[in-house]
């Protein structure tokens, strides 16, 4: 019954940390201090177009777990 508990909290850890490694490399390559491809609508819209990207990982990499039945 322990073994089955941990499986199941090293499966949630492990798709917690799935889920952060995009939007980790994201943050890091925008937050350095180099020329990167801008996105459309000047410097104020960046943030915004970051945002949206983000949050279409977290929803598509969440919806690929449910639909697998991974959590």
């Amino acid at each position: 019954n322990v073994s089955n508990r941990l499986n199941e909290v090293m499966k949630v850890l492990t798709v917690v940390s799935t889920i952060l490694m995009p939007l980790t490399l994201l943050t890091s390559l925008y937050g350095m201090n180099v020329a990167l491809p801008p996105f459309p609508g000047g410097e104020h819209a960046q943030f915004w177009w970051l945002f949206g990207i983000m949050a279409t990982i977290v929803v598509a990499m969440l919806g690929m777990f449910r639909r697998k039945r991974w959590i």
